[in-house]
């Protein structure tokens, strides 16, 4: 608590909000305050006496923290007029500044929601930006918004290497770890950085999100990393207010938890003083970048004016803890001192004060009469931004023979001169002219590497292109995707793999809520370009039970922005991986492939030794355009069967027995694409044929059925005789009984016989 702070409300003040008390306090400490100021220093000295912070350097980061606490205070009154479209501040937090003052603009910036201050100071990196014009564009959700074009309140820049976040719960921290990681990585493969090699990572949340399970497992990789002696310069900064929303944070916690870590070098610093947090910031800003370790500082700041405007804290606080709260405002002590060192004069900080305030008042009423969103095409404009003929040409370009030649062993190894092979050789094989064709490719995840994967279809690729590109994670999905998305924020392409389906859904969100969002936020200005492997679906003749046969597609189905690519035969894998990865590189499209497990080693279609699935190789020039399905029997018109991955060779098996049994001609489409489903694709061979059957092995209630079905209604077509084959909505159970819960070729013939009765 500071001096000359009053700790009982006065009673004129009883019917204002807290946000006019915290503006009244600040004027009237300002003016209430007695003290005699030392001799002033000169810009170069100390603001005072053994502190490390000269008199520029606070009177800029007092400009900063004012221009924080002005842009919570316009927030404030002006969203009821429905001028301001969100309201949670950064009051109590300005300290965060001095993180801004003494980084680089280009050390990238994850952060969270108080960083008013940081925003601020750090707009002073590159002249001609104005922080309060920006925010104040941001704060109204105009189209003018720099950061994310008026989709959402972010804090967010890209010249000044601010990737903007959404009101993130600690989700942002495996992020900000992986391109710790990859900053180091890119000199490892030769890879030119878009930052500074000496560039370390900035990542702030607050107390309560220390405790957050996505935050643990940063932490926890960081210090795996550490311990192994690999470099990972992140700085975590844990701004310690003592309360999430209305949870209170244990005293003692933050400290106790992380103070004596193994592995996470622990600072501490006071963020409600600069003065005195200035040396203590600056030395843990230091040690991350001299020694590449990740780097914990633990800043103490508070909260006021609550979690945000509709936050009534009187409601459920008493009036004396809140005003305890306010007593520890740090532009109270920001104030005292400028007057103590006797740098600003009471009228000068008053002034200052004020003319901040005008200025923010000012940049919101202008950013309120600039236009907002109107259309939807406006809003998903960013979203997933998809150029055909660029995607095309980069996933047909085959410009690279001779390192093709070498990763294969030679011209007469080449995949294309070896005969029919089956799905896992030739997605091994993709995967190795992918590697060849992009130099800053690297793939990761859980056995992998020595191994080649549990199903060996990485096998070879470490030997052939190294351990830099090819390497094992710690068992942790969402790591895994914390580190796909920083090597791709650092100009890398990643293919993350996730060892089965029901894995992902352990870090669903490093997808849904931070990697497919960030073009949507950052209006098309960042991008995490990756392709992620996930050996999925079921039929794995009673295998491993519901985690080794997850038919959970939903999941990815609902993620917007996300391309999701399921093939059923390797030559349609190749080509689909070379169109996948030129979506990454040109379109920065976040992508998934889904890789049926049951049809890696599948060989025989219809009789054992009959090779029906196998394939050739498809030559590197050749790829599938986005959206393109793969269709059996084209001229029948008898009976049409949509369906994919597994659904394929069991549909294909079932038409057979079908022709057999009522003589009709069955077409079979493979739609291969799951997200975007092709639409007209669907509704013209709805149109073509007299009945329609779907077999799909997701859910009853939660597949790709639906969005099937969804486009032949909406085409007009659904009064056709129709059947849908699906899943069960259940578990997958082990053995046997998992054949009772997805669908089969006799079900498929069933389901036919009941269109004939019908």
């Amino acid at each position: 608590m500071f001096a000359n702070v009053p700790e009982v409300i006065p009673a004129r003040m009883k019917g204002l909000n807290r946000a006019e008390i915290c503006d009244v306090n600040f004027q009237e400490f300002v003016r209430g305050w007695g003290g005699r100021p030392d001799a002033t220093p000169g810009e170069g000295e100390a603001i005072l006496d053994g502190s490390v912070l000269d008199a520029r350097g606070f009177r800029e980061l007092f400009e900063s923290q004012l221009v924080s606490r002005h842009l919570d205070l316009m927030a404030r009154v002006l969203r009821v007029q429905n001028k301001v479209f969100y309201t949670i501040g950064s009051s109590g937090h300005e300290g965060n500044a001095m993180v801004a003052r003494l980084t680089r603009h280009t050390d990238p910036a994850f952060l969270h929601y108080r960083s008013g201050g940081f925003m601020a100071e750090r707009f002073r990196k590159l002249p001609g930006m104005d922080p309060v014009m920006d925010s104040a564009l941001s704060f109204a959700a105009s189209k003018d918004d720099p950061a994310s074009g008026g989709r959402h309140k972010v804090w967010g820049s890209k010249p000044l290497w601010v990737l903007p976040q959404t009101s993130t719960i600690a989700s942002h921290l495996p992020k900000a770890f992986g391109t710790a990681v990859a900053i180091e990585q890119a000199r490892r493969i030769g890879h030119a950085l878009p930052v500074p090699d000496d560039s370390i990572v900035v990542c702030s949340f607050g107390d309560a999100s220390s405790n957050h399970a996505t935050a643990q497992t940063a932490f926890n990789a960081a210090a795996w990393t550490a311990y192994q002696k690999l470099p990972a310069p992140v700085l975590f900064v844990c701004e310690d207010n003592g309360i999430g929303i209305s949870v209170k944070t244990p005293d003692g916690w933050v400290a106790r938890n992380f103070r004596s870590r193994p592995d996470l070098d622990y600072f501490y610093a006071d963020g409600l003083d600069l003065a005195a947090g200035y040396g203590d910031v600056q030395r843990a800003v230091e040690h991350c970048r001299r020694t590449r370790r990740p780097t914990f500082l633990h800043l103490r700041t508070t909260r006021i004016m609550g979690h945000a405007g509709t936050d009534f804290e009187i409601e459920w606080r008493s009036i004396e803890e809140l005003c305890a709260v306010e007593a520890s405002d740090p532009l109270l002590r920001s104030a005292t001192i400028a007057l103590e060192s006797g740098l600003m004069s009471k009228d000068e900080i008053l002034d200052l004060y004020e003319v901040t305030r005008k200025k923010c008042f000012a940049a919101a009423e202008d950013a309120d009469r600039r236009p907002r969103l109107q259309t939807l095409a406006d809003v998903v404009a960013p979203l997933a931004p998809y150029t055909p003929e660029a995607v095309q040409a980069e996933a047909g370009r085959a410009d690279y023979a001779a390192r093709r030649e070498q990763a294969f062993g030679g011209a007469a190894k080449l995949p294309e001169k070896q005969g029919p092979k089956h799905l896992a050789i030739q997605i091994n094989a993709a995967l190795h002219d992918l590697f060849a064709k992009y130099p800053e490719a690297l793939l990761f995840g859980e056995d992998v590497a020595q191994k080649g994967g549990v199903y060996t279809v990485t096998k070879g690729l470490q030997k052939a292109f190294g351990a830099r590109r090819v390497f094992n994670t710690l068992l942790d999905e969402t790591i895994i995707l914390g580190l796909a998305q920083g090597y791709a924020n650092m100009g890398m392409l990643p293919l993350p793999e996730i060892q089965y389906l029901a894995y992902f859904h352990n870090a669903c969100d490093q997808i849904r809520g931070e990697a497919a969002s960030l073009q949507f936020f950052s209006n098309g200005q960042y991008r995490n370009p990756m392709l992620m492997r996930i050996a999925s679906l079921g039929y794995q003749r009673g295998f491993g039970g519901h985690f080794h046969n997850d038919n959970s597609i939903t999941a990815l189905r609902d993620i917007p922005g996300l391309v999701v690519g399921c093939p059923s035969r390797g030559d349609d894998a190749a080509t689909m991986l070379r169109t996948l990865a030129a979506l990454a590189k040109v379109d920065g499209r976040v992508c998934a492939f889904l890789e049926p497990i049951a049809l890696y080693m599948a060989k025989d279609l219809h009789e054992p030794g009959d090779g029906g699935w196998l394939t050739e190789y498809p030559s590197p020039d050749l790829a599938m355009p986005l959206g393109e399905e793969r269709v059996y029997g084209p001229e029948a018109r008898d009976l049409v069967v949509f369906t994919f991955g597994n659904g394929v060779p069991m549909s294909l098996r079932a038409a057979k027995a079908i022709e057999a049994k009522h003589g009709w001609k069955v077409r079979v489409v493979d739609l291969r694409w799951l997200v975007p489903l092709n639409e007209a694709a669907i509704a013209r061979h709805a149109a073509e044929c007299e009945r329609i059957l779907v077999v799909d092995e997701g859910r009853r209630s939660a597949g790709v059925g639906e969005g099937i079905v969804t486009a032949i209604a909406e085409a007009g077509y659904l009064a056709r005789p129709f059947r849908r084959v699906v899943g069960a909505d259940t578990f997958t159970p082990l053995a046997g009984a998992a054949f009772l819960v997805i669908p089969s070729d006799e079900e498929i013939v069933a389901a036919a016989d009941a269109l004939a009765g019908g």
